[in-house]
C-alpha cells in the first residue's frame, strides 16, 4: 500500500486510572524525523513512543504529542524540615525581642516558606504505564497510517494518470520520427533539383545523406527506455514497499530521457511533445515528494 508522508491520528482513553490522549501528525521530509511531547514526570517515555513509530513508519517529519492525567488520588507525601523550621523560628524570636516586636508567629506563617515543607510523589510504575500509553499510541499510529494510505492512493492515481500522459506523447513521437526522415529526404530532393537544374540527381547520394539523417535523429532507444521506466514506475506502486527515494531517482531517468530526444529529434511537433513530457514529469516529481 502506498503512503504519503502526509497524515494526522488521535486517540484517548481511559486505562488503569489514567486518562490518555494520544495525536501524531508528520508532512514530508527526506529522512525519519520524530519529536515527542510528553508530561515532564513521564520523560521515559519519549524513546520507547520513538522506536514504536519507527517501527511502522519509515520516513517523514513526525510530532507525537502524548497528554496523561491521573485520576486515582496521587501517592503524595509532605515532609517538614524541622531543623530548618526550628530556625526560622528562633530568628523571629530574635528580631521581636531586638526590636520589641509584636512575637505574631502561627504555623500558617510557616507556609510562606517553601523550603521548610518538602513534597515527594512516588515515582510512576514505568511499565504500568508504557502499557496504557502503548495501548492508545497503538490506536492513534493506526488512524495515522490509514490517513498516510489514503492520501497515497490519491497520489498513485495521479502519478499513473501522468504516466499514461507521457506514454501517449511517446507514441507520437514514435509514429512521427520516421515521418520525419520522409519529409528530409523530400525536402532535400527538392533542393538538389533547384540547384542542379535538370541535371540527373544521384539517388544513392541521397539515400546516404538520408540515413546518415536518420542516424542522427534515431530516438527508438531513447523511448524504449522511456516506456521501461515507466513500466518501472507502475511496479513501484505494486511492491508495496517505502518507494519514494526509488521513484525520485527513476523521474531522473525519465527526464534525462525526454531531454535526450529534444536535443536529437529536429522537428518542431516532437519538440513540441518533449515540453509536454517533461511538464508532466515535473508535475510527477511534485507529487513524489509526499511519497513515503
Amino acid at each position: 500500500m502506498i503512503r504519503s508522508m502526509t497524515g494526522y491520528g488521535r486517540a484517548s482513553q481511559t486505562i488503569d486510572g489514567m486518562s490518555i490522549t494520544v495525536e501524531i501528525k508528520s508532512v514530508n521530509h527526506r529522512y525519519f524525523e520524530f519529536s515527542s511531547r510528553t508530561p515532564r514526570t513521564y520523560g521515559f517515555l519519549d524513546e520507547r513512543i520513538k522506536s514504536y513509530v519507527q517501527s511502522r513508519v519509515c520516513r517523514g517529519k513526525i510530532e507525537c504529542y502524548v497528554q496523561i492525567e491521573s485520576l486515582e488520588q496521587a501517592d503524595v507525601q509532605v515532609q517538614l524540615n524541622a531543623s530548618l523550621a526550628e530556625g526560622y523560628l528562633c530568628a523571629f524570636r530574635e528580631l521581636a525581642e531586638r526590636f520589641e516586636l509584636v512575637n505574631d508567629v502561627r504555623v500558617s506563617t510557616f507556609s510562606r516558606y517553601s523550603d521548610v515543607f518538602s513534597i515527594h510523589k512516588a515515582e510512576a510504575d514505568e511499565e504500568r504505564v508504557w502499557k496504557a500509553v502503548c495501548t492508545v499510541l497503538e490506536e492513534a499510529v493506526t488512524r495515522f497510517i490509514e490517513m498516510r494510505e489514503r492520501e497515497g492512493e490519491r497520489l498513485r492515481d495521479d502519478v499513473l494518470s501522468r504516466a499514461q500522459l507521457i506514454l501517449s506523447h511517446v507514441d507520437y513521437i514514435e509514429s512521427r520520427s520516421p515521418e520525419t526522415v520522409r519529409e528530409y529526404n523530400e525536402k532535400l530532393l527538392q533542393r538538389m533539383q533547384t540547384v542542379l537544374e535538370g541535371v540527373q540527381v544521384d539517388e544513392q547520394r541521397i539515400l546516404a545523406e538520408a540515413a546518415i539523417y536518420a542516424d542522427k535523429v534515431a530516438v527508438a532507444e531513447e523511448t524504449v527506455r522511456l516506456r521501461s521506466h515507466i513500466d518501472q514506475l507502475q511496479e513501484f506502486f505494486e511492491s508495496g514497499e517505502a518507494i519514494g527515494r526509488k521513484m525520485d531517482f527513476l523521474v531522473q531517468e525519465i527526464n534525462r530521457e525526454a531531454n535526450t530526444i529534444g536535443s536529437k529529434a529536429q522537428d518542431v511537433q516532437i519538440a513540441r511533445r518533449v515540453i509536454d513530457i517533461k511538464a508532466e514529469v515535473e508535475k510527477i516529481r511534485e507529487q513524489i515528494q509526499n511519497i513515503e
